[in-house]
């Protein structure tokens, strides 16, 4: 991730829009999170308000010193530093997955099919996984320069969490730049 990527990321903006934006669905969608995995956490400013919702939550980070700031600052939280899509994760122990705005930075449409692939096995059945992702455009793309940036087809997303094993998935546009999804593991 580019380090003006990175500073946002962990802004006081960032933490603003999050309680703005991301909060309110978050409490539409999942009364009682129970045990998350929350996959990408980067500075860890969903990790907050995730915490603020009463989850317990383990969240999987792959860069070495984000994932050790994210021990450091929130030790209520277990931190596994790896790369999710291949993490020995707990067959069905996980009651909710949330993934924000991270999926365009894993280095091809193969490895996001791993990942949910992953997050499947290990969601209880039932367990919704809830993300956020960007929309290809000039501007995300310009604020990706020497960055990751593989973006998720938001047409295509259903096609590819049903394959991994998710059932009554949504895909809904959350602005000009951004979409949501959320997806039930099926039994």
């Amino acid at each position: 991730m580019n380090q003006s990527h990175l500073s946002y990321l962990a802004s006081p903006a960032w933490a603003d829009t999050l309680r703005i934006r991301l909060l309110p669905w978050l409490r539409e969608h999942v009364a009682d999170l129970g045990a998350v995995l929350e996959i990408g956490p980067g500075p860890g400013l969903s990790t907050d308000l995730l915490l603020e919702l009463g989850a317990t939550v383990t969240a999987v980070e792959i860069d070495p010193d984000l994932a050790d700031g994210l021990r450091r600052r929130l030790p209520a939280a277990t931190v596994i530093h790896g790369d999710a899509a291949a993490a020995d994760l707990p067959a069905g122990h996980f009651t909710a997955a949330t993934c924000f705005a991270m999926l365009h930075h894993l280095p091809s449409p193969e490895h996001q099919d791993r990942l949910f692939a992953n997050v499947r096995h290990a969601l209880r059945p039932g367990a919704p996984l809830l993300g956020t992702d960007a929309i290809d455009s000039a501007a995300i793309r310009h604020g990706h320069l020497d960055d990751t940036f593989v973006p998720v087809d938001p047409e295509t997303l259903p096609a590819r969490l049903t394959a991994a094993g998710f059932e009554h998935i949504t895909v809904t546009a959350h602005d000009e730049h951004h979409f949501r999804f959320s997806a039930v593991a099926s039994a």
